[in-house]
């Protein structure tokens, strides 16, 4: 398994009408979110209005959580619900979806039919045997540090560890302080 760091230098932040959105990584290497050709996609929004449309991606499903701040967050005509740090919520990118509130996410997109994914919280001191399938991998520290400690790799708070076809199997993780947001995904 071969893991990259990524740091804040190594990410492309662009800005829209509710705040900025911080693409962490994106497979394939080279797509280009707006032409919406990639596999998958990680990243982090700063949500700044009070009230949110979701930009409608019917070709992703997509998992969504909160980092800082709390939302109400209202998918496909459901009653809003509260959605906090520490919780993950899944959805398909089609459908509606409204927040209210202001907040940090983290936010995973996967192709319909391609790729599945899933999207785990580690919280701060705390140890795990993270169990993965093949696929590709991303471990993005959100606050504190955590450390693969059998590849000799730390992430610092907004840096990203990546680890892209890795054959499976355990990895063991280190939560030192803050969170960690785990992402696994694997072509259908």
């Amino acid at each position: 398994m071969e893991w990259t760091l990524l740091r804040r230098e190594d990410y492309v932040t662009t800005s829209w009408s509710g705040g900025t959105t911080t693409q962490l990584a994106i497979a394939p290497e080279g797509a280009v979110y707006a032409d919406r050709d990639f596999l998958w996609r990680l990243s982090s929004a700063t949500v700044e209005l009070e009230h949110s449309d979701f930009t409608p991606l019917p070709d992703y499903n997509r998992f969504l959580s909160v980092l800082e701040g709390e939302i109400q967050l209202k998918v496909d005509g459901q009653e809003p619900a509260p959605l906090v740090p520490g919780q993950v919520v899944a959805f398909d990118g089609g459908v509606p979806v409204e927040s209210w509130g202001q907040c940090v996410d983290f936010n995973l997109m996967v192709r319909k039919g391609r790729a599945q994914g899933s999207v785990n919280v580690l919280s701060g001191g705390s140890e795990t045997n993270w169990l993965t399938q093949p696929g590709d991998l991303a471990v993005y520290c959100a606050a504190g540090a955590v450390r693969l400690p059998d590849f000799g790799l730390e992430a610092r708070a907004g840096q990203t560890l990546l680890c892209r076809g890795a054959e499976g199997g355990a990895v063991r993780l280190i939560c030192e302080a803050g969170a960690a947001m785990l992402a696994c995904i694997k072509e259908a």
